[in-house]
């Protein structure tokens, strides 16, 4: 069982405890820490996270698309029994743009949207 996050906060629950997450939401709030964490953050797991903050300013317009999926599946690689079935990024402007994560986890397709800045 994961703990329920928002905005980096446990959220709690109906009797004082925190709210717990099973099965594919709680796969799907670790798929959203690992994208969103910055890889290298953290010291003791070098491998931990994404490089997708580096898009908007690094990558060329034109070449975001095939380095959003590189970024996404380096950083779900280490999920057990998760395929990354499809990555599609959409330019904003202004160093920023939109990831939409599509996944297979035990048979069950998922999807993840989210923002991106740079």
């Amino acid at each position: 069982m994961e703990r329920k996050l928002s905005a980096g906060d446990y959220l709690p629950g109906a009797r004082g405890d925190v709210q717990s997450l099973g099965g594919a939401q709680a796969l799907l709030q670790r798929v959203l820490f690992r994208l969103t964490a910055r890889r290298g953050q953290f010291p003791f797991l070098p491998e931990m996270g994404s490089r997708l903050y580096q898009l908007c300013r690094d990558g060329k317009p034109s070449a975001r698309a095939a380095l959003a999926r590189q970024y996404a599946v380096q950083a779900l690689a280490d999920e057990k029994d998760l395929i990354v079935t499809d990555v599609q990024w959409s330019d904003l402007g202004e160093n920023r743009g939109h990831l939409q994560v599509f996944l297979e986890w035990q048979g069950e397709p998922l999807s993840l949207s989210m923002d991106i800045t740079g």
